[in-house]
């Protein structure tokens, strides 16, 4: 198959394509480099998933970011890969993309992330989120593709007092604008699966960690901290829960639904995709400092607003559907992290 991936470039998307082009499919990567963060990271993404990190040095060498992506551009490109610049509110762009190729099937992996960025600019999370997810969807209606997979978040469930958190769990009580915004893009896609027949699955994720992890999210973050001796901002009393995933087991998640959607018509499913199993802030922390071997220095901050108190996924329905099963326990899961970074270092 030949698979658009949005956000190709970044933690997700960047091991989605590299299990893709092991797998024998044809990708597209579509990504923006948005300043959220360096353009450098998202570079040594897409080299380290296509295995060509030799090119790193000699890409990052060039003056600007356009001059560095150029050059990107054309170190990747290779008869079942190439890599678009392109923003998804720019909808003429998408439209040469579908219209030069055949397309099978979306994973839209892109989009404004973050929960407490989103407070302070809900109406460019509008646009980019919920926008370039229409224009997408727009692109598949005219060029006939069918297939598509949609990233939404655990975001979306609030602080649901009931757990685990279930799909069919009311989720009209956001406390973000992200999580307003994944909500919503949930919704569009019902409308047009219904209109248009495009077979949908909005796959919930809850708190992905690996390799590759953005660097503003918390394990990486601390990580970091802890080793340059540090504070680490440690807000409440430590006692939020996350559902932290380890992004193999997301991978494998999506690729299952991949396979679900080549086999299966007629769809549309919400579906939760994490571990099961909801780890607090005093034992993420504690378990980074038995793989680090060294201590945190704690910075008490009051709860943020828009942070959720506790994530926690029922995955029956992932596990009855696509044979779902996540392997990696989180104590492992942070010592390949802990190595990953270390060796990068």
């Amino acid at each position: 198959m030949k698979i658009i991936v949005t956000g190709a470039a970044g933690f997700i998307g960047s091991h989605l394509v590299e299990k893709l082009l092991s797998l024998g499919h044809s990708v597209i990567g579509i990504d923006n480099f948005h300043n959220f963060y360096s353009e450098d990271i998202k570079i040594k993404n897409v080299l380290e998933s296509l295995n060509k990190i030799e090119y790193l040095v000699e890409i990052l060498s060039r003056d600007t970011k356009e001059e560095k992506i150029e050059m990107l551009v054309k170190k990747v490109d290779t008869n079942n890969y190439s890599l678009e610049y392109c923003d998804l509110k720019n909808i003429e762009s998408l439209d040469k993309i579908f219209n030069e190729n055949k397309i099978d099937m979306v994973v839209n992996l892109a989009g404004l992330a973050g929960v407490r960025p989103s407070l302070e600019n809900p109406l460019e999370y509008e646009k980019v989120n919920v926008g370039g997810y229409l224009n997408l969807l727009e692109c598949c209606k005219k060029y006939g593709v069918k297939k598509f997979i949609q990233a939404s978040s655990s975001s979306v469930y609030g602080n649901n007092k009931v757990v685990p958190f279930k799909e069919t769990d009311v989720v009209d009580f956001a406390i973000s604008p992200y999580a307003a915004t994944k909500k919503s893009c949930e919704v569009f896609g019902h409308v047009y699966f219904n209109l248009y027949n495009i077979d949908t699955l909005q796959f919930r994720f809850f708190t992905v960690y690996g390799p590759r992890q953005r660097p503003d999210l918390a394990i990486h973050k601390f990580v970091d901290k802890i080793l340059k001796n540090e504070g680490i901002p440690f807000f409440g009393d430590g006692e939020t829960y996350r559902d932290y995933t380890y992004i193999d087991d997301i991978i494998d998640g999506v690729i299952k639904g991949i396979k679900y959607l080549e086999k299966h018509e007629n769809v549309y499913e919400v579906i939760n995709l994490g571990e099961s199993d909801a780890i607090s802030l005093n034992k993420m922390v504690q378990t980074i400092e038995k793989y680090l071997g060294k201590e945190a220095v704690i910075e008490r901050l009051p709860m943020q607003p828009g942070d959720v108190k506790r994530t926690y996924a029922s995955i029956d329905k992932a596990k009855e559907l696509l044979g779902y099963k996540p392997t990696t326990k989180f104590d492992d899961g942070i010592d390949k992290f802990v190595k990953w970074y270390l060796g990068g270092k």
